[in-house]
């Protein structure tokens, strides 16, 4: 136990220092949403994959590893995907486009883009903002007291109240720069562990066929990529709700303000491939993790139900089986990493929106960047308390919830409110501000409804169930953003020059 708490500590003092030498470099608002748009491309695909991923990518992509075996590789193929599009198709248009509007955030884009001075698409931007980032940042916060009690045999909400405050110190302080410079940090030790930890388990079964084989053993259905029951629709509609998780890449805020924070575009071509290799392997290894962990585990008298909901057990479990003490303790920091990455992140976001473009660009205009920094931080920690809040409120309510579940809800959120509106905004010139409007009122709307209330219609009810919420929120958003566009000639009118624009930002 002493070597764990170790481990823990040392990733936690590093975490602090990061936050105290980020925060030296704090000037003024810009700096602390943006990091003064000085970001080279390591940093930023680091960064930017860190945030991605989560506490999803280390206790549920491998729990799924465990529960499904081989067909969570859907998942690695949606990912993959979603980075590659992300970063080869939209970066390079979405950096130059924000460079002429001079943005911060993702709000300061669409009003520049839409040329929007009535501030409404500003509004419902940070609205839509704050309350999904506060949902996403509570299952981190969720994950983090799930961490701690699964490694450390801590109370849950101690263990999650212990890596908020730890949070809370460093993104005060040091703002973007700290975040960037910790998702460097995080988002090593997450690949490093995900490279090292399946190979350690591959040697100890004695090869890549050998778990292969042990897993058919345990249940034929896990070394197939159509899992239990074939080919059937069902499973079909999963597999596609499985590979279109990545759509959530293709313009969430929390991904492009990475972007952004770019010095130039130059940067764009080598982050793509620091991007794409780190997912490749980082994803891969994570549900390679997760079929390992089930095969070592199985001669051992073990049940499934060990495995806890959804698997998300299955990291601890077999990190100590498989590692020495010493090394314990460093799985532990990744696990929190994972998460820590990402909540950092998000609630940057999150007071960005209501600072920067609610506070400042809405009701007080006349106040300069450099005199907000102390707000933004205070309204970073005002949003955290409220996360803190919702995830206590969600262990109390729902206790048979999974890390899974509840990181994809508010992922889903984000992405169908803001992906369908960057996407038409880049690519299409005939695309309005009345059109961005519909596009997030329906994508935000249609995550709750396509998640709760489709599910439960008679006779196609489990159609959607299969899918799950994202494609078809996804799908909604984007056709009200067109034909809302479509029907309205004022607003085109108003973007006569944005042909332009977008035509320059391509090339």
């Amino acid at each position: 136990m002493m070597w764990k708490w170790i481990g823990v500590g040392i990733y936690m003092l590093a975490l602090l220092a990061i936050g105290i030498a980020a925060s030296r470099r704090m000037g003024d608002m810009r700096d602390y949403y943006a990091g003064g748009k000085k970001f080279g491309f390591l940093a930023a695909a680091f960064s930017a994959r860190a945030t991605g991923e989560s506490a999803w990518l280390l206790l549920g992509l491998t729990g799924m590893g465990a529960m499904l075996g081989v067909q969570a590789f859907w998942v690695v193929v949606g990912e993959v995907l979603g980075v590659a599009g992300c970063w080869l198709l939209m970066a390079g248009r979405f950096k130059r486009l924000t460079d002429r509007y001079d943005a911060i955030t993702i709000p300061d884009y669409l009003e520049g883009r839409f040329r929007d001075g009535s501030k409404k698409l500003r509004m419902v931007s940070a609205a839509a903002l704050v309350i999904f980032v506060t949902i996403y940042v509570s299952a981190q916060i969720d994950a983090t007291g799930t961490a701690f009690e699964s490694f450390l045999g801590v109370d849950y909400m101690t263990g999650a109240l212990v890596g908020f405050a730890v949070v809370m110190a460093y993104i005060v302080s040091g703002g973007f720069v700290a975040v960037v410079w910790s998702d460097v940090f995080q988002g090593t030790l997450m690949f490093l562990g995900l490279v090292i930890l399946p190979i350690v388990g591959i040697t100890m079964i004695g090869g890549v066929d050998e778990m292969m084989a042990g897993l058919a053993a345990i249940d034929p259905d896990l070394t197939r990529l159509s899992g239990p029951g074939g080919w059937s629709t069902k499973r079909v509609l999963e597999i596609i709700g499985l590979s279109l998780i990545g759509l959530g890449f293709l313009g969430s805020p929390q991904i492009f303000v990475r972007l952004l924070s770019l010095k130039s575009d130059k940067e764009i071509a080598p982050g793509a491939a620091v991007a794409l290799v780190w997912t490749i392997v980082a994803d891969s290894g994570a549900v390679v993790t997760g079929m390992v962990g089930r095969t070592l585990l199985a001669p051992a008298g073990f049940r499934v139900e060990m495995l806890g909901n959804g698997g998300q057990n299955v990291l601890p479990l077999l990190v100590e089986l498989a590692l020495p003490a010493m090394l314990v303790g460093l799985f532990i920091a990744i696990v929190l990493s994972a998460i820590m990455s990402t909540v950092d992140s998000l609630l940057i976001v999150a007071s960005s929106a209501a600072v920067r473009d609610w506070y400042q660009q809405v009701k007080h205009p006349e106040i300069p960047d450099a005199d907000l920094v102390g707000l933004s931080r205070k309204v970073t920690v005002a949003l955290a308390l409220v996360s803190l809040g919702v995830a206590f409120t969600v262990a109390t309510l729902v206790p048979g919830r999974t890390v899974f579940w509840f990181v994809i809800f508010g992922w889903s959120g984000i992405a169908a409110t803001f992906c369908p509106t960057i996407i038409l905004s880049l690519f299409w010139s005939k695309f309005t501000a009345r059109g961005a409007m519909a596009a997030m009122v329906v994508g935000f709307v249609g995550v709750p409804l396509f998640k709760f209330g489709a599910p439960a219609l008679p006779e196609i009810g489990w159609a959607f169930s299969a899918l799950s919420e994202l494609p078809p929120a996804f799908l909604l958003s984007g056709l009200a953003g067109m034909v809302a566009s479509l029907t309205d000639p004022v607003g085109q009118a108003k973007l006569s020059d944005i042909a332009n624009e977008l035509d320059e930002a391509a090339s």
